[in-house]
């Protein structure tokens, strides 16, 4: 096997710039997912047309019967004699727009970064009457970066012992200044662009035209911009509508598993080589697992089933907007439980019809489209699905034939030892856990001690790990994290065959 140089120019353009730009704002939102879960949960269970106010008769048209205003159930929802209190209201107000503030700092400077960007993103929302989602996304980072900058220019001049008291009361003051300017500064500016892109999603759907975002989301999704749109743009804007009329259409934009699913079940039936015998696998891994990122590899091996990808993608928010369904809180990761959990009372039959839909037309489509030209085996998959990759990116991929055979057949690596391993995606999970359990239990088996498999964000990817996999449109953003690592591309986290080609160079360095 042959390895390029670990030192090589790392690349990729506009669209390296546009992953990590989309990644800077998921991973604002990811890590307080679970915020937003228990939110959501909290929200279909207590608020006054909830599970529990409704089992006890209440009519959402008429808004009779239910249970009395002074219940600890309207305690908990903020209803009746609660009106805006209990946990709804100030979760939504105060909680979920100040963790994603103090998270956006503190991924641009630690912990002081995180404290400053909450103190500033409190001055955005305490100045308007919406979620300040967006304003956080905006103050929290601008408090991290602002807050680094000044202690650059006064760091190196503080005499010993008043470190404590210079670090507390620049931070306190400077996050008072800054809560000031978002008070009366960014929070008009920021109300103004939510409420027209409030109007612009409202535009869509009473024309009928939110269907054809899928020819923007579809495709950015196989980019791997699917958390950068889902929890970057889609969850802050769908919370919002959820927290004006109880639910919202946004948050199935982008988790539709459907169109997922009826890819890989086109591959199931029509497929060939290894492509069709891992499909399966990947299709319960997708579905019930919600790991979405497993089916990118079968679009990227032909572009052209992004065509089934769109068709489908379109029928399922056409389904979803015909029946006005929606979701309480986003489904994440999205799988069909995922999914179900937080689908709003009423929406049930069009969630499942959409779904099924989506899956369906995206299957039909993927057929045909899979029936063209002549199938290939299994060594012709990965060719043909490496050559479309570099296709796709418009050159030629330095990193494709990394772990290719060599007329020698000896491996050259820079590497003595190799006892970290790294298995890197947008999030950090999903995809790259699973990858990085399949290795493991590969390095295991072969009898090799003392080396770890772990997974990691891009964006936190460990600049000291000896080994690093990705899949081959992430290779670019690793290597600029990690530049001294040997990386390996591959276009399937779940059934590669350089795994085993891994295995043995771990082995060979062992051996050293």
């Amino acid at each position: 096997m042959s390895a390029i140089s670990p030192t090589a120019p790392a690349n990729g353009g506009a669209r390296v710039a546009v992953q990590k730009f989309g990644t800077f704002l998921s991973n604002m939102v990811m890590p307080n997912i679970g915020a937003f879960i228990a939110w959501g949960l909290i929200t279909a269970i207590f608020i006054k047309a909830g599970w529990i106010n409704m089992g006890f008769g209440y009519n959402t048209v008429t808004g009779a019967g239910g249970l009395p205003a002074d219940s600890w159930v309207a305690a908990l929802g903020g209803w009746g004699e609660f009106d805006g209190k209990g946990i709804v209201g100030p979760s939504i107000t105060y909680l979920l727009p100040l963790l994603i503030g103090y998270t956006g700092g503190k991924n641009v400077y630690d912990t002081r970064g995180g404290v400053v960007g909450a103190i500033a993103t409190m001055g955005v929302i305490t100045g308007t009457s919406i979620p300040m989602f967006m304003g956080a996304m905006i103050m929290g980072p601008l408090g991290g970066w602002s807050m680094k900058k000044l202690d650059a220019v006064w760091s190196h001049r503080i005499k010993p012992g008043f470190e404590m008291l210079i670090n507390n009361f620049s931070a306190g003051i400077w996050g008072g200044i800054l809560a000031i300017f978002g008070f009366f500064i960014m929070s008009p500016i920021v109300t103004f662009i939510s409420t027209v892109a409030g109007n612009a999603v409202g535009f869509l759907v009473n024309n009928g035209l939110l269907p054809l975002t899928s020819i923007l989301i579809e495709p950015a999704k196989v980019l791997f911009l699917n958390n950068a749109i889902n929890h970057g743009i889609l969850t802050p804007l769908g919370t919002q509508q959820a927290v004006e009329t109880g639910k919202s259409v946004l948050f199935l934009l982008e988790a539709n598993p459907g169109p997922g699913l009826g890819l890989l079940l086109a591959y199931m039936f029509f497929g060939s080589g290894a492509a069709k015998a891992s499909a399966p696998g990947a299709a319960i891994i997708h579905f019930l697992g919600g790991i979405h990122e497993i089916y990118f590899p079968y679009v990227l091996m032909k572009p052209i089933l992004i065509l089934a990808m769109i068709a489908g993608g379109m029928t399922g928010v056409f389904i979803n907007v015909l029946f006005g369904v929606g979701l309480r809180a986003p489904a994440a990761p999205g799988s069909v439980f995922a999914v179900y959990i937080q689908t709003a009372s009423d929406s049930y039959l069009g969630v499942t019809l959409a779904m099924l839909g989506s899956a369906a037309v995206t299957m039909v489509v993927a057929s045909l489209l899979l029936g063209f030209g002549k199938k290939k085996g299994d060594d012709d998959a990965l060719a043909a699905a490496t050559a479309e990759m570099e296709a796709l990116k418009g050159k030629k991929s330095s990193v494709a034939g990394y772990l290719a055979p060599t007329a020698t057949g000896t491996t050259a690596t820079t590497a003595t030892t190799i006892r970290n391993i790294v298995f890197a995606c947008d999030a950090g999970m999903g995809s790259s856990a699973m990858g990085a359990s399949v290795l493991r239990n590969k390095i295991k088996a072969a009898g090799v001690e003392n080396v770890t498999v772990v997974n990691q964000a891009i964006a936190n990817l460990d600049p000291d790990a000896d080994l690093v996999v990705t899949q081959s449109q992430l290779t670019d953003r690793a290597r600029q994290k990690a530049p001294d690592a040997i990386h390996v591309s591959v276009d399937n986290f779940m059934n590669s065959p350089k795994y085993e080609e891994v295995v043995e160079m771990v082995k060979a360095a062992d051996q050293r």
